[in-house]
């Protein structure tokens, strides 16, 4: 078995699990196979407003009867979510395309499966937590970028320099103060708009 399934198995037996799910026949056997597996086991009902906090994986009820029961989000919950579904319609599945859960059970719950749904959710959600990590460095990047060419502009306009001279007085001074360039570009901003909203924008600067 490849080293990294056979982590997110072993993992199984120390991560939190809460069922979110009515007392009866479908939740027992649910939980049975759970204990089996050796989840650390928390059971909750009614369903409540908001998630369950402190939990790794949240196994939750979704029903065209229970209100709220498809609100909430996998985008929004830092826990892997696992749907559980009473039974298959077009009102359910869009119930279930709105939690973008990282998994689904659909009644009658059996004991197979119940471990393979938990593996392949659980590696659906360390994906999922790479690729926005990787998307929000993306955004900062493309900021960061933004920032930069506009302090470039400012101090072209307002202190004469050329675009070369801009961008190196910007990280000149960044090494000076042990911060980043995009920082600096951000204090050249934030300095001109200051003056704009003072009134002190007299045009650009001529240098003697």
């Amino acid at each position: 078995m490849d080293s990294s399934i056979r982590r997110l198995y072993e993992d199984l037996r120390t991560v939190r699990v809460v069922v979110v799910h009515p007392p009866g026949e479908d939740r027992d056997t649910l939980v049975d196979q759970l204990r089996r597996i050796g989840c650390q086991l928390s059971l909750v009902w009614p369903f409540p407003p908001t998630p369950p906090s402190g939990a790794d994986v949240i196994l939750f009820h979704v029903t065209q009867e229970l209100q709220g029961g498809g609100v909430w989000c996998s985008s929004e919950v830092d826990a892997t979510l696992v749907a559980l579904a009473d039974y298959e319609s077009p009102t359910t599945l869009k119930l279930l395309l709105n939690t973008h859960a990282h998994g689904v059970l659909t009644k009658p719950f059996r004991s197979a499966g119940v471990l393979n749904t938990l593996v392949l959710a659980r590696s659906a959600k360390n994906f999922q937590t790479v690729q926005q990590h990787k998307i929000r460095k993306l955004e900062d990047t493309i900021k960061s970028r933004r920032q930069i060419e506009k302090a470039i502009r400012v101090l072209m306009e307002h202190e004469q320099m050329s675009e070369s001279q801009a961008y190196e007085h910007m990280r000149s001074r960044a090494t000076a103060l042990r911060v980043t360039v995009a920082e600096v570009a951000g204090m050249v901003v934030d300095a001109r708009e200051t003056l704009d909203k003072l009134g002190l924008n007299d045009g650009t600067r001529r240098r003697p």
